[in-house]
């Protein structure tokens, strides 16, 4: 199981990596910084200018330790894998279930409940920890509207209300998500979600925890033997990972968002490790995103207990856990997908 926890991040550039006897090594400068057993690496996400050797790609790919190639700023830009595992009645039983409209909109709505949900207790804690610094009284009517929108996922049957549903919840959230922010408020102020590019430091650092998310969403579903392309809220669109972003929702509020409002209110990033560039797009330099990954590995480890299943463990192994119940699903051996809800 600690296998799944061990994700590399290479973000030196002109970093080399390659296959050294059973391990994956990493050169920088003529110099082997890192060694690693491939037994113990779940995976390899490269940013900007890394290279890798192609032995090491097909010895990656023979022990199922996939990676990814993004941007220097996280925009992804390609994944290597090895093939498919699981069982093909498996994708075959997910893509007769998207293409049912009505068990279509029932799976989404399972997404939804978990992204709602978490949401609201996002807000709930801010509540309780920062209540005399913040606007209460709006975050109140969101967590109100929030709860509304709740108990109204069950009369929705069709996806386009579904997602409209989804689309107002969205905007209410985000509308004050700048209220969590109580730490260098001038710096860090959030007027509304943008990206592609993002356009100040609160959504570059999101967009940034969004993409390594995806990455790890991706992943578990595709040990689990699903197709991570073929989603039910987010339908098929070429180069898209739909169902890996239909289960991201449900962690983004407690997981990234959360992770965002704490390297931010704590100061661990800093408005100068953040740098717009001439396009107007807000950029973290090296040293940010450094921060932000070392962040984001230490919160994997963190262990929690999973409200359906009943067992602890570290919150990175939830992703596989959550693929594993959506299999689960798909096969008919549950009635239905219990999202992953954050208490």
């Amino acid at each position: 199981m600690k296998r799944h926890l061990n994700t590399l991040y290479v973000t030196t550039q002109g970093a080399y990596l390659f296959k050294d006897g059973e391990t994956l090594a990493v050169k920088v400068e003529e110099t082997v910084r890192l060694r690693l057993p491939i037994h113990t690496v779940a995976g390899v996400v490269c940013f900007g200018q890394v290279s890798v050797s192609p032995f090491l790609l097909g010895h990656c790919a023979e022990n199922n330790v996939a990676v990814s190639f993004l941007t220097v700023n996280g925009k992804f830009l390609a994944k290597v894998q090895g093939p498919a595992s699981g069982n093909v009645l498996l994708r075959r039983q997910q893509y007769r279930m998207a293409d049912d409209t009505a068990t279509c909109a029932a799976t989404a709505r399972f997404f939804l409940t978990g992204k709602l949900a978490n949401a609201r207790t996002v807000l709930l804690r801010a509540l309780r920890d920062h209540g005399e610094k913040i606007d209460a009284s709006a975050v109140r009517r969101v967590v109100d509207r929030l709860s509304q929108h709740l108990t109204g996922l069950e009369a929705r049957s069709d996806l386009d209300a579904l997602r409209g549903l989804e689309g107002d919840a969205a905007h209410a959230y985000y509308g004050v998500f700048d209220q969590l922010i109580v730490s260098c408020h001038e710096a860090f102020r959030f007027a509304g979600r943008n990206r592609r590019p993002p356009l100040d430091p609160v959504n570059c650092l999101l967009s940034f925890l969004y993409t390594l998310l995806a990455h790890d969403v991706r992943s578990a579903l595709e040990t689990t033997g699903l197709d991570p392309a073929v989603g039910f809220l987010h339908r098929d669109r070429p180069g898209r990972p739909g169902l890996a972003l239909d289960m991201m929702e449900e962690f983004r509020p407690f997981f990234a968002d959360r992770l965002a409002l704490t390297l931010i209110n704590l100061g661990r990033v800093r408005p100068k490790g953040f740098i717009t560039a001439e396009t107007g797009a807000v950029l973290m330099d090296e040293a940010t995103r450094k921060e932000v990954l070392i962040a984001y590995q230490e919160r994997k480890q963190d262990v929690v207990e999973h409200p359906f299943l009943r067992e602890k463990m570290p919150l990175g192994l939830l992703f596989h856990m959550q693929a594993t119940l959506f299999a689960r699903y798909v096969r008919g051996d549950l009635d239905g997908y219990p999202p992953l809800l954050w208490k």
